[in-house]
């Protein structure tokens, strides 16, 4: 099936321009969240499934039908019963020496409505499944409500691992934490997990040494920072934020930043003033991009495009809308300055993007399908 298909400037194209396509691979998942690859060489990819099972597909894009973790039994009530949630399995990274140590690392919401991210071990005989075993929290916070529980995990150019944490939810950060520099909520926060049991903190955290900010911050003013990306070429940190009721954003940290940005929730949505009773932060990061409920109401965010199959999109960073399917990509030009082009709608429910291990890149439709993004001549 084919979905999309788009010249990369948005204009009209003469018939002899490349165009580019959405292609459906596969339509067999339940309610899938993300997917990601190992990067240990093998050309699998793994998908994630919000009622609690990771599963691989081959590299032929055969499903192995034996879940490669299954944590079904930590799942909420609401999740395993059907409708919308924002709760159960959210997120997967696999450690960058995947290859040798055979570590990953999940993000799930608990039957108890606790954030948990886990550590996990391959299992020794079967490099398709879990060492169900092995697994141990290293981190864990009680969400005030059901919704805006984050969800990214990923490890930065540094080797350290970057995580999303949302504003714990309801509407309007009730209890500000977007700004309350003390919680872990509306922040993205970043740990060493090499050679401890748990997390260290490391030692450049932009707040180490303060004391009335948790160490683990690296940046803060987030409402619900589903998902972020680093570009596998530059470092450069892209970071979508899922909007309250009329601005969804991207913001953007460039490589070799030391961190501490504030990017204005509660006191902001977007570029516009929202709370009247939160101060407006001292040199706050306003998105390099935003746009209104007119066009979309859940940002979904992507990866800059790093494939080889497509040499003209290079550099580009695509991101899409939940409620939708818009997907728009963005670049700086010569000058600087951000260039966004929409690039129209599928009319998918756009959960995640995902990448392969030679940058190639994939959609992922909650309703089940995932599909790639391939060249028409």
């Amino acid at each position: 099936m084919l979905s999309l298909m788009f010249p990369l400037s948005g204009t009209v194209q003469s018939q002899d321009t490349p165009q580019y396509q959405w292609v459906e691979l596969i339509d067999i998942f339940d309610n899938p969240l993300y997917i990601t690859h190992a990067g240990d060489g093998s050309g699998r990819l793994f998908v994630v499934e919000q009622y609690g099972y990771i599963m691989i597909l081959d590299q032929n894009m055969q499903l192995i039908p034996e879940p490669f973790l299954d944590v079904t039994a930590q799942m909420p009530a609401d999740v395993t019963q059907g409708g919308y949630t924002e709760r159960g399995l959210i997120g997967l990274v696999f450690h960058p020496d995947y290859k040798n140590n055979g570590i990953f690392f999940v993000h799930y919401v608990r039957y108890d409505n606790k954030a948990i991210i886990e550590r996990y071990k391959v299992s020794a005989d079967n490099p398709n499944v879990a060492d169900p075993t092995s697994g141990t929290v290293i981190f864990s916070v009680d969400d005030p409500f059901p919704n805006h529980n984050g969800g990214q995990l990923a490890f930065g150019p540094d080797g350290y691992l970057y995580f999303g944490i949302g504003d714990g939810g309801d509407l309007g950060d009730p209890f500000k934490n977007g700004q309350n520099t003390k919680v872990p909520f509306g922040k993205m926060l970043r740990v060493d997990v090499n050679n401890t049991n748990t997390y260290a903190i490391p030692p450049d955290n932009p707040f180490v040494d303060n004391p009335d900010y948790l160490p683990e911050i690296w940046a803060l003013g987030f409402r619900n920072p589903w998902r972020f990306s680093f570009d596998r070429l530059t470092g450069d940190l892209y970071i979508a934020d899922v909007g309250e009721a009329m601005w969804e954003e991207i913001d953007f940290q460039p490589a070799g930043s030391p961190g501490g940005q504030n990017y204005g929730w509660n006191a902001y949505e977007g570029n516009h003033p929202f709370s009247d009773t939160t101060p407006v932060p001292e040199d706050m990061t306003l998105p390099i991009f935003e746009y209104s409920h007119n066009e979309g109401c859940s940002v979904t965010g992507g990866y800059v495009y790093r494939g080889q199959a497509i040499p003209e999109l290079q550099g580009q960073y695509f991101f899409g809308d939940y409620c939708n399917g818009g997907v728009w990509t963005t670049s700086r030009d010569a000058d600087g300055t951000w260039v966004t082009v929409n690039h129209g709608y599928l009319g998918r429910q756009i959960s995640s993007f995902g990448e392969d291990e030679q940058g190639e890149l994939y959609m992922v439709d909650y309703k089940g399908a995932i599909l790639r993004l391939e060249r028409v001549e």
